[in-house]
């Protein structure tokens, strides 16, 4: 089953059990990949539906920064649900040596020399990567790496 229509499923499920925030939390992540597809005009596949789900999350854990700082705790708890509803569809996270490993083997296939092959190197890990780990924290790891 793809991720779409799994998400389709829960989507159902949730109606049937009432459950109201799940259910809105599912629905706008619908909404943001049926308009993904509606802009682009494809039909995105699992890798696809991921950079959705992760942009996602971003958006939501940079709203709980903002809220905490303003103080509004319900906000902050509705924002919270929402991360873990859509950290659900994302596929489990590396470890750090994991990360590390895929960042010696991409600058190795790539024979990157220096910091100027940073890009050469990103291309090859963010198929990779994409929604097991921090993209910007893998950038660092791989300047860092290319610099020495």
């Amino acid at each position: 089953m793809s991720l779409k229509a799994k998400i389709s499923e829960d989507m159902k499920t949730a109606m049937k059990a009432r459950e109201a925030a799940r259910l809105g939390a599912i629905r706008l992540l619908l909404a943001a990949i049926k308009q993904r597809e509606v802009d682009e005009r494809i039909e995105l596949d699992d890798s696809a539906v991921l950079a959705v789900i992760d942009k996602m999350l971003k958006q939501r854990r940079d709203s709980i920064a903002q809220y905490e700082k303003a103080g509004r705790q319900d906000l902050v708890d509705a924002e919270k649900f929402e991360v873990e509803v859509l950290s659900g569809y994302m596929p489990q996270a590396l470890s750090a040596e994991e990360i590390q490993a895929a960042v010696a083997e991409a600058i190795a296939a790539c024979g990157a020399a220096g910091v100027q092959d940073m890009g050469k190197v990103m291309t090859v890990l963010k198929p990779r990567l994409a929604g097991r780990a921090d993209m910007g924290q893998v950038s660092g790891l791989v300047k860092a790496a290319l610099a020495k």
